[in-house]
């Protein structure tokens, strides 16, 4: 039986997480490890001072899962290294209830955090987001988003993950991410690139200071046709392959060492 890891950045008790542990379950043995509260926002950040908790919880059908006081890093690291006894065949991570697209999403989401330290550690990693269009007040708009909702993308979900276990990943990609707009169509689908195009100025400036207050796909800008950010703005779903490697050209350095003069 093939050994699905799951995990999130929306907490233990999201609607997302427990509709895709359903759906995976028909694939696989699935095993949650995942923070207990929300830490969106959090990359790939680990805990590096203080103690992490991982507690034994159930989830609302009465299954086991791990509950840990951590990121979605470390769930993947201690789900690794001390909670499974071999490592799972895939990593699922999500769904997350918001957008995860372009560079600025890639390096500062918890869900692709989880994805990334994943395939680092060569264990083959999907990503999936519920892209919806904004979120105003984010606690409550979270809250607000229905099983009905999401019913298209956890299915969704499944099929790319039934085809990683029976395939493999595709060649080059480390990381499948998956953005699904709402009211997604399955006929409009483009394999994308990962944009590289920024936030633009996201910030709200209130009396205690400055928050992110509200989060809108409008917020991303990019109008070159084959990124993510593009395609799931003009409401297809996007599949983006990442590999989690960074180019190093040596050569670059050279006239700069040969600058260099120490007397």
């Amino acid at each position: 039986m093939k050994t699905i890891l799951l995990v999130n950045d929306d907490g233990i008790e999201s609607i997302g997480l427990f509709m895709l542990k359903k759906k995976l379950e028909k694939l696989g043995k699935v095993v949650v490890v995942t923070p207990r509260n929300e830490r969106s926002g959090i990359g790939k950040a680990i805990t590096s001072s203080g103690y992490v908790q991982v507690a034994e919880t159930r989830l609302k059908d009465g299954s086991a899962a791990y509950a840990i006081s951590g990121t979605p890093a470390d769930a993947v690291l201690l789900a690794l290294n001390k909670i499974l006894n071999h490592p799972p065949d895939l990593l699922v991570a999500g769904v997350n209830l918001g957008p995860n697209l372009g560079i600025d999403d890639c390096l500062n989401s918890g869900t692709l955090g989880a994805a990334l330290e994943a395939a680092i550690h060569d264990v083959p990693a999907v990503a999936v987001s519920y892209c919806k269009r904004e979120f105003i007040d984010q606690q409550a708009d979270k809250a607000a988003i229905t099983e009905a909702n999401l019913d298209f993308t956890v299915k969704f979900a499944q099929k790319i993950a039934e085809y990683v276990l029976k395939n493999g990943m595709p060649r080059d990609a480390g990381i499948i991410s998956i953005n699904v707009p709402e009211n997604a169509d399955c006929q409009k689908l483009k394999v994308t690139d990962l944009s590289y195009v920024g936030y633009r100025d996201i910030w709200t400036h209130e009396k205690d200071g400055y928050r992110i207050a509200s989060w809108k796909l409008t917020d991303y800008e990019d109008s070159n046709p084959t990124t993510d950010i593009h395609v799931v703005k003009e409401g297809y779903i996007s599949i983006t392959p990442i590999k989690v490697q960074f180019s190093h050209n040596r050569n670059a350095l050279e006239s700069m060492i040969r600058a260099i003069r120490f007397e």
